[in-house]
């Protein structure tokens, strides 16, 4: 398995943004397609988005759609998440995540994903 670290989280106004950055660890992480998942208190954890092996291909859940982009550099063994226009309802501890599946259908599955980070807080205020 793959070890995830992720950076960036904090305090922003609303429609501010803010950068997630994941750091894998291990040299085979361009086999891993990458998700980024959030959750916030009292509720399940939710998709926001993914990205495969490549990085040609990208899922978001509709909800970030527009304002969010995911992104990986193989070379950095790094994942990011750049967060524009955030709003207080994406107030959230943001967790990634790694899989090998190449089900792409079910990404927005967090069962699908066998490797996560420990998380980071982001907190938007109106």
């Amino acid at each position: 398995q793959v070890q995830l670290v992720e950076s960036g989280g904090g305090l922003v106004q609303a429609g501010g943004s803010l950068r997630l950055s994941c750091a894998a660890s291990g040299r085979t992480f361009s086999s891993y397609a990458m998700g980024w998942f959030r959750q916030a208190p009292g509720k399940e954890r939710e998709f926001v988005a993914a990205i495969n092996w490549s990085g040609a291909s990208t899922y978001y859940a509709d909800s970030v759609k527009g304002r969010f982009i995911i992104s990986r550099d193989n070379a950095k063994n790094t994942v990011y998440l750049q967060m524009n226009s955030l709003k207080p309802e994406d107030t959230a501890v943001y967790y990634c995540a790694a899989t090998v599946s190449r089900r792409t259908l079910e990404y927005s599955d967090p069962r699908l994903f066998g490797s996560w980070g420990q998380g980071t807080q982001v907190t938007v205020s109106s």
